[in-house]
């Protein structure tokens, strides 16, 4: 499990590399259901989906969520600007609390099972204050309690 953050040109990139014992195809049909994105987020966000697609992403699907961060409620409006299955898929900020927020899931084969990536470009309003003080400190959590959400849904029993 690996989350890194780094500043490059007044924008910043996370990338995040996790490790499941499923294979390929069970994973990304897991993320390609837009309500297991509730089970990804934790509690103190409030994250609500208010709409996505009911048969499943693809390529041009959007999807509106709510949420609070800091208290302040949020709508998030993304869409998918790439999809590739069981390989890649990409959602892109349309309206929301950043400049911009561009996010690439990829999915790689491995001996043990799926080797789960992501990379993420954004830029928060507010600049390098904001980032220092909350933003890259609350994605760096909403990443922790990933991995360890997915660790528990893939872990073989």
């Amino acid at each position: 499990m690996e989350i890194t953050v780094r500043r490059y040109h007044g924008e910043y990139e996370l990338s995040s590399t996790l490790e499941v014992a499923r294979p390929i195809e069970e994973v990304f049909a897991f993320f390609s259901e837009a309500r297991n994105l509730e089970r990804l987020t934790p509690d103190f966000l409030n994250f609500n989906i208010q709409s996505a697609p009911t048969r499943g992403l693809e390529d041009g699907s959007i999807i509106e969520y709510r949420l609070k961060v800091h208290g302040l409620p949020i709508f998030w409006r993304t869409r998918i600007t790439g999809w590739s299955p069981p390989f890649f898929f990409r959602d892109e900020q349309l309206r929301g609390p950043y400049r911009y927020w561009i996010h690439e899931h990829s999915f790689e084969e491995t001996d043990g099972g799926t080797r789960i990536k992501d990379f993420v470009r954004y830029q928060p309003l507010g600049g390098f204050i904001t980032n220092s003080l909350f933003v890259q400190r609350d994605i760096e959590a909403i990443f922790r309690y990933r991995h360890k959400t997915l660790l528990e849904l893939f872990t073989p029993e």
